[in-house]
């Protein structure tokens, strides 16, 4: 299973990256690095491109010994023993900030971990669209596409799996989700390995055709700064959101993983704006009140 996974990983970091070279037209810089403490990745990452701010895709193939804080994260989860853990971990991760207002940030992961060599394993990850204005036929295309997906392996994965994301990418001292969700799952250990890795793998395959489609229809509007200044503030509530609750930033920034691409999926620009106000009757709000009550899309 380690390496299958660590295959997926690479596998679809080339699928997204030849994605996003052939919709912007720029190149992916690549870098691979190693972790201290044994293993490493290979990250790329598009910036300052035609159609993307940012664009980053990582693969991560690490192990090592879990210290006391990181060990303590994963015995809140799970019957583990006291003390230090080695672990395994194998996944691939990536965030899409394109330059268009109009067009959503997507984010997308996918692991594999195991702690004291397999003495427990699972799996995690999903995808999420974080649009910046609301256009509820792409949140309704998005959920259709990972629907499907997970209605091919257990009707019982869509509800749950979009439950979990809405209630997961929740930025508690906002009162809002980062954005119109997903699909998210943590801890999956329920069924044979091979299965969940069949529904993991599926998973990934999808992140092309339930994202590139939507860019491909807005990356071209027209915008104005209005439009701008409010995809600022959008993405400073996405970064609040990476450096208050995301468990895969604290655990990276835990387990001595490099930096830069831990906080890859940060924006490259983002605004914080005092005391910022927006009119009840303006389609920013409308974006607002979905973030606010989720609705049903698929």
């Amino acid at each position: 299973m380690r390496e299958q996974m660590a295959a997926l990983a690479r596998r679809t970091q080339d699928q997204v990256s030849e994605a996003i070279e052939a919709i912007d037209g720029g190149k992916c810089r690549e870098d691979s690095w190693e972790r201290e403490g044994g293993g490493g990745g290979r990250t790329r990452v598009l910036q300052g491109g035609s159609v993307f701010e940012k664009a980053g895709v990582g693969v991560s193939v690490v192990h090592g010994t879990l210290n006391e804080a990181a060990s303590r994260s994963m015995r809140a989860n799970r019957k583990l023993p006291a003390g230090e853990l080695s672990f395994y971990a194998a996944g691939v991760s990536m965030v899409l900030h394109p330059h268009n207002p109009m067009a959503p940030t997507m984010h997308a992961n996918f692991r594999y971990f195991e702690v004291n060599n397999g003495e427990a394993w699972w799996f995690g990850g999903g995808a999420d669209l974080t649009p910046s204005y609301l256009f509820e036929e792409d949140a309704r295309h998005f959920h259709a596409a990972y629907k499907a997906t997970c209605d091919r392996h257990d009707s019982t994965f869509y509800p749950k799996f979009k439950a979990w994301c809405d209630e997961y990418f929740f930025i508690a001292h906002r009162g809002e989700r980062r954005g119109v969700g997903g699909i998210f799952f943590d801890d999956l250990d329920d069924r044979p390995s091979d299965e969940l890795f069949a529904f993991v793998e599926e998973s990934a395959a999808t992140i092309v055709p339930a994202y590139f489609p939507i860019l491909s229809a807005r990356k071209d509007m027209p915008f104005t700064g209005a439009h701008k200044e409010w995809q600022q503030v959008r993405r400073g509530r996405y970064v609040e959101f990476n450096l208050v609750y995301d468990r895969g930033t604290t655990f990276g920034l835990r387990t001595n993983a490099r930096i830069e691409s831990v906080l890859m999926s940060l924006p490259l620009t983002a605004r914080w704006e005092y005391d910022h106000q927006i009119s009840a009757e303006s389609e920013e709000y409308r974006l607002l009140s979905v973030l606010r009550e989720p609705r049903a899309w698929a």
